[in-house]
C-alpha cells in the first residue's frame, strides 16, 4: 500500500485517518494541504477515483463567496478555480495508488490491499 493523506494539521478528521492508519501500522505520507497542495495530475486523478470534482468540494466551507461561484462557471473553468483556492476541498483526501476517498472512511480503507 502507498497511502497518502492530504488533509491539514487542525483537521479533526485528518488526525483521525493518521490514527487510522498508525493504529494498524501502515505506513502513510501525511500533506499539509496548507502548506503544498494537491497537484492539477493529483487532483484529476483524485477526481477521477471518486466519481468527479464536485465530490470534492465541501458544501460547509468558509468561502461561502467561492461555492457562490463555483455554481456559475463552466466546468473548465471550475476546476482551475478549485486548484486555485484549495480550501473548498473536503478534507482528508486519503489516497492508495489510483484508488481514492474523500472524507473520513474507515470501512472503504479496510478493504484496501
Amino acid at each position: 500500500m502507498n497511502i497518502q493523506i492530504f488533509g491539514t494539521k487542525k483537521s479533526f478528521d485528518s488526525k483521525k485517518a493518521e490514527r487510522y492508519f498508525k493504529e494498524r501500522r501502515i505506513k502513510y505520507q501525511f500533506i499539509d494541504m496548507k502548506e503544498k497542495g494537491l497537484s492539477k495530475g493529483e487532483f484529476k486523478s483524485v477526481c477521477q477515483a471518486v466519481g468527479g470534482y464536485e465530490k470534492l468540494i465541501d458544501p460547509d466551507c468558509k468561502d461561502k463567496n467561492l461555492l457562490a461561484l463555483l455554481e456559475y462557471i463552466s466546468a473548465e473553468d471550475k476546476m482551475d478555480k478549485i486548484l486555485e483556492n484549495q480550501k473548498v476541498i473536503k478534507i482528508p483526501i486519503v489516497r492508495n495508488g489510483k484508488q481514492a476517498t474523500v472524507g473520513y472512511q474507515p470501512d472503504v480503507w479496510k478493504d484496501w490491499k
